[in-house]
């Protein structure tokens, strides 16, 4: 008996790769001192304070992210690329904070967070801290809620990832509750004069 041929199979239509997005044709990089309780976004539903309320400029976007309850330098651009040399872990660019906590560290805790602290999601990696006296900063509004009863102190984190939270989770993991958190600087770019809600013109550098 003669079999009918089986018409031929039909190959799937191939998709087109994706061209990469080319550099905008003005590059723009804007430093912001991000005020406490503020989202790291332009729009919110819930009619929050964000980003909007103090970046006018059209067309950039946060590279990176600063928690709502966290204040300090957030970068913004334009440039896909510039974001993600900025975001992507695996250039590993230095984050500094200020970091207030509850209690003073001793020469252990400060041991285990230069060792990189143990969290829910796996261990850190190993960060520079210091110990400092009371940085010169803008009134939080609103203030630190202090217990009279336990002191508080000041150091200097920086580390070269971006875990959700992370400052605060390490300093949790070793006994030491984080009240404040400031931003100061990434990579080369400092947080500077800026107050609270203002932002400036960075310049680009090859």
């Amino acid at each position: 008996m003669k079999q009918t041929p089986r018409p031929p199979r039909s190959r799937a239509p191939q998709r087109a790769r994706r061209k990469p997005a080319l550099p905008p044709a003005e590059p723009r990089l804007i430093a912001l001192n991000k005020p406490f309780d503020v989202l790291t976004q332009f729009t919110d539903g819930d009619g929050r304070a964000t980003l909007r309320d103090f970046v006018s400029v059209p067309g950039v976007y946060p590279a990176g992210r600063l928690d709502r309850d966290s204040e300090g330098l957030l970068l913004l651009t334009n440039d896909g690329r510039l974001q993600a040399r900025i975001t992507d872990p695996k250039h590993k660019l230095p984050k500094t904070y200020w970091v207030q906590v509850e209690g003073e560290p001793s020469e252990q805790q400060l041991a285990q967070l230069r060792a990189g602290p143990e969290l829910n999601d796996g261990p850190t990696r190993p960060a520079e801290v210091t110990p400092i006296d009371e940085p010169d900063l803008w009134p939080r509004n609103p203030p630190v809620r202090f217990r009279k009863s336990v002191p508080t102190s000041w150091l200097a984190i920086t580390i070269r990832e971006g875990r959700n939270r992370q400052v605060r989770r390490m300093t949790a993991a070793v006994g030491l509750p984080t009240l404040r958190l400031v931003r100061v600087r990434i990579g080369d770019w400092q947080l500077a004069d800026l107050q609270p809600g203002q932002w400036q013109e960075l310049p680009l550098t090859d």
